[in-house]
């Protein structure tokens, strides 16, 4: 039997991967397995939490809690659910499961003492016996409106894992699934109070985000030890890696930082590769065979999180080490100050920073348990032997530069006794400067390169990273007057020796001296010039030049300055009185440095282009910096990091430029002094980018075989009505979004005209902005296209003709007629499928009319767009659910019945005839619900459709209807979906 593929495969396979993990799972089957733990433990459709589960746990894993008060105690439990504010709600629920809920218990004299009850039983040697872990799909929560998320994960009936699943097979992927969460976030908040994460998955992609994260922040789990490791299946390796009953708990206790953040607060859970840093950094100090380890982790992949995830767990977790002192040590003020803000907007337990010399040094006498942060600056006239606490934990950020001057002997000097761990994207090998600065020696034991590392490669695989391309700039044509030159030069230099002056000529005539030649920064000027205009400026990005030397950078300044105006370039450096006017012009202070540097991170402020001489190199974070004038002669650790500088994501960015003057990526293995894996990533050649558009334009082209290429309507349909169905309705979504990507990235360039791919790409354009809109309903296809693709569409495309051949969506007879107007059915199925989903999605819990409409809706598209029915068959049944649903508006205003009544009449006669004598009893039982809803439910406050006392007296009602009035009492036996239809159908359909 053949098996059409489907998201509810994706259901059952991530389920059979959690049983083998140690989960208790149901739906393994198919069936909705929330239903077998509703039946078992009683849960109403409205509640997040399995309470009776919980109930029986809570007595089990606490002395305190007995049968006579755990009531009492999950009531209270249950008000700390309700907040208006999902994140501030995450946040004090999450204190309660890390930490304990306080609970007042009667002591043997009649009095109350205070204790904290665990929820979960974080205790390593017990609590996978302790716990109970549910893993259950189709969980469904009926509140304002009804959510059902494909797997939800409960410890102890408590929710903690949201799981949504796509199929690629039917146009989804892992995007539209954290859509949906996002949704259910909004919808129904209060199943995710005590979440812990989100995960969004489709046939091929695994991705995990914490509460309330934007999508940006839903990231991999691309690492697993070896007893989960699959090279074959990564996403089954990331489940069971990320979602293993220990890992899981691990993360909710030990891992999980609240910070506030100007545009809202956010919860912060960590990268893998942070996770697994910080559990080999605390094993080695568990261990005690070893007082140190290198961390070396890329730019940009979270090295500080790394720090404070390893801080907070050295110091607040048990049988790692007994009472420790932790510094983390920094070598810039700029890097203090950063971690400072840091630590002061994190939910960290204690920690200080020592502001002095003295200050640093009474801590280290001292000798608390806690975290000291500081700079390595601050250990010069720190006496040795100060060392107060015999558990001292060094973790130093930017190891590379640790062993600079004496300072490092001078920290090793006040800690006789320590464990030492450095973190950095860019080691220091040796040979590079002085024998004795070798990153690895320093901090790798022998036999060992690294503790952790995370690669440059992983970075850009992972999207944490942009890849960075490079285009040569270096090779200049000169015009030289050799015999002016000589003349002169022996006019100057005429009492030298022909041996001195050749010795003269090679110490001073250096890269520095030409690179400040004025013919040649007139020439590198133009070409940054242009460059910027043609290909950074267009798409909102801005550009950072790169000078050998204070004089060349002020005549970069200048000469910019003077081609695009004061305010969009700044240069930066220091200067003295004695300096000439040249570089005193450009003198800035620290503060005017800060400033410049903030304004230079706003898309819209501040100038396009900072020209640089050592500054900003190490340490810059700044995401709308694209494109890197390179004019400096670098190589290595210091060429590593200035590449970093431009390789941070942005919404839209796809990568890092840097445009080199100095021939520094000539040769790229004498310039990076590293391993082959490095070199290759850190830096690539911009033809590689071309090469790439080539092949993915003509592989979605090749989905249009045999359609003719011009701008005729019929082409148009035709094109669209192909990839209206599965498989070419996925490859032409994923295919022409990578395409958007690498256009913007070459565009402009010559070569786009002239081997015609321009023209392809403006006739694919054409054809997305009609796939847009027949698929999605937009009102404006163009807002998705990236900024250089929307100036080709405005130049190159009649988008009004395509709307008169694409009407706006309508709903109803009106929408229908408008659909008979176009020829291709294919087309025509598309905007009918679309259409019907839209009206029938916001109504699906107004009438049980519209949930049964809305999963044949659901059948038929899935049967064609998996090639089981054909166009016209598509949409005459979609056409005739369109018809039904309007005759459900049409029946209750004939009726003369308000929509909830009537929503309660059609449940009574079609979803529960049995159970009632008539029609016209059907009619006064649902007229009499509606009437005291109206007169007894207050709702004229937000939030009341939620509130327990509304839930709670519609309840009463139905009591006082079915019971009292008309003796249908069984209704609410026989029935668990009963009371939850009705009061859906009130809450939902009310005003």
């Amino acid at each position: 039997m053949v098996s059409v593929p489907n998201e509810g495969g994706v259901e059952r396979s991530l389920l059979s991967w959690l049983d083998a993990v140690g989960w208790e799972t149901h739906g393994k089957d198919g069936s909705r397995g929330a239903n077998i733990l509703d039946g078992q433990y009683d849960r109403q459709s409205n509640e997040v939490i399995y309470w009776n589960l919980l109930r029986e746990q809570v007595i089990e894993i606490n002395e305190e809690i007995t049968e006579d008060n755990a009531d009492r105690f999950l009531n209270s439990l249950r008000r700390d659910l309700d907040y208006e504010n999902l994140l501030e709600g995450n946040q004090n629920f999450h204190e309660l499961l890390s930490k304990g809920k306080s609970f007042g218990v009667e002591n043997a004299s009649g009095g109350t003492d205070t204790v904290y009850i665990d929820l979960i039983d974080f205790d390593p040697d017990e609590f996978l016996e302790s716990n109970r872990f549910h893993a259950v799909n189709q969980f469904s929560v009926s509140r304002e409106t009804t959510i059902r998320p494909d797997v939800t994960l409960f410890v102890n009936g408590i929710p903690l894992v949201t799981m949504e699943l796509k199929s690629v097979a039917q146009d989804n992927d892992y995007y539209d699934a954290i859509s949906d969460l996002h949704d259910y976030e909004e919808d129904v908040p209060r199943l995710f109070i005590p979440g812990l994460f989100n995960v969004a998955a489709d046939t091929m992609e695994f991705r995990y985000g914490s509460v309330g994260a934007p999508e940006e922040f839903y990231e991999l789990w691309n690492e697993a030890p070896e007893q989960y490791a699959d090279e074959d299946n990564q996403m089954k390796q990331a489940v069971q890696a990320l979602c293993n009953p220990a890992t899981l708990i691990d993360v909710l206790k030990n891992f999980v930082f609240f910070e506030k953040r100007p545009g809202g607060d956010a919860k912060i859970i960590p990268r893998y590769t942070q996770y697994y840093a910080v559990n080999r950094i605390l094993d080695r100090v568990r261990e005690g065979v070893h007082d140190r380890g290198l961390i070396w982790h890329t730019q940009g992949s979270g090295k500080s999180f790394t720090m404070l995830y390893a801080a907070e767990n050295l110091l607040s977790r048990s049988g790692v080490v007994r009472n420790p002192q932790v510094f983390i040590i920094v070598d810039t003020d700029k890097l203090n100050s950063q971690m400072r803000d840091q630590l002061s907007n994190l939910s960290l337990g204690q920690w200080t920073e020592a502001e002095s010399i003295d200050h640093l040094e009474k801590l280290i006498q001292e000798g608390s348990s806690q975290l000291v942060l500081t700079t390595i600056q601050k250990f010069q006239d720190v006496d040795p032997d100060t060392q107060g606490n015999d558990e001292v934990i060094v973790m130093s950020d930017e190891a590379h530069r640790f062993m600079e001057a004496d300072l490092g002997s001078r920290l090793k000097a006040a800690f006789p006794d320590f464990s030492h761990f450095g973190f950095t994207g860019t080691p220091v090998r040796e040979g590079e400067k002085d024998k004795d600065r070798n990153t690895f020696d320093e901090f790798s034991p022998e036999g060992e390169e690294y503790l952790h590392r995370y690669s440059v490669k992983q970075g850009i695989e992972d999207g944490l990273i942009l890849p960075v391309y490079f285009t040569l700039r270096h090779e200049m044509e000169w015009e030289v007057s050799e015999d002016a030159i000589d003349e002169e030069f022996e006019h100057e230099f005429r009492g030298m020796t022909p041996e001195e002056k050749r010795e003269f000529i090679t110490d001073n005539v250096t890269s520095r001296t030409m690179a400040e030649l004025e013919p040649r920064v007139d020439r590198a000027v133009e070409e940054i010039d242009e460059h910027y205009s043609d290909k950074v400026a267009p798409n909102g990005w801005k550009g950072m030049v790169v000078t050998p030397s204070r004089r060349s950078a002020a005549m970069y300044g200048k000469r910019l300055r003077e081609r695009r105006g004061e305010d969009a370039v700044e240069v930066l450096y220091t200067s003295t009185n004695d300096d000439p006017d040249l570089i005193k012009q450009f003198h800035t202070d620290p503060e005017e440095r800060d400033s410049i540097v903030e304004r230079f991170k706003e898309r819209d402020e501040g100038p396009s282009l900072l020209v640089v001489h050592n500054m900003l190199l190490t340490g810059f974070d700044a995401p709308i910096l694209k494109t890197m004038y390179l004019d400096r002669n670098l190589k290595d650790h210091n060429l590593l990091q200035a590449i970093a500088r431009t390789n941070r994501p942005a919404d839209g960015k796809q990568n890092g430029e840097i445009v080199d003057f100095q021939g520094v990526f000539e040769n790229i293995d004498d310039a990076l002094d590293y391993d082959a894996e490095t070199r290759e990533y850190s830096a690539r050649d911009e033809e590689e980018l071309f090469e790439d558009l080539v092949d993915q334009l003509e592989a979605v082209m090749d989905i249009f075989d045999g359609i003719r290429k011009n701008d005729s309507q019929e082409a148009t349909n035709e094109a669209v009505s192909r990839i209206s169905t599965q498989p070419e309705r996925r490859d032409f979504k994923q295919g022409f979004r990578r395409l958007q990507n690498l256009y913007e990235s070459v565009a402009p360039d010559g070569r786009l005209i002239t081997e015609g791919i321009q023209d392809q790409y403006k006739w694919l354009s054409r054809i997305q902005v009609a796939f847009e809109r027949t698929t999605s309903g937009r009102k404006t296809p163009e807002d998705d296209m990236r900024e250089k693709t929307r100036e080709i569409l405005n130049e190159n495309v009649d988008v009004g003709e395509i709307r008169d051949d694409f009407p706006t969506y309508k709903l109803g007879e009106e929408y229908l007629e408008d659909a008979e107007q176009l020829d291709n059915p294919g087309v025509k199925a598309s905007q009918v499928a679309h259409a019907t989903r839209e009206h029938l999605h916001p109504r699906e819990n107004q009438n049980p009319r519209y949930k049964r409409l809305s999963q044949r809706v659901t059948d038929i598209v899935e049967r064609w767009q998996g090639g089981n029915i054909g166009d016209p068959e598509a949409v005459e049944a979609l056409k005739s659910i369109e018809s039904e649903v309007l005759e459900v508006e049409k029946e209750a205003e004939d009726e003369g019945m308000e929509a909830a009544e009537f929503a309660i009449y059609t449940h009574l006669t079609e979803e529960t005839p049995d159970a009632i004598e008539s029609e016209e009893q059907a009619k006064e039982v649902a007229e009499e619900i509606v009437s005291q809803f109206e007169e007894r439910v207050d709702r004229g406050y937000n939030g009341w459709k939620t509130n327990k006392k509304t839930i709670s007296e519609i309840e009463h009602i139905l009591l006082d209807v079915l019971v009292v009035e008309y003796d249908l009492g069984h209704l609410i036996r026989d029935s668990d979906d009963f009371v939850d239809a009705v009061r859906n159908y009130l809450i939902q359909n009310d005003g």
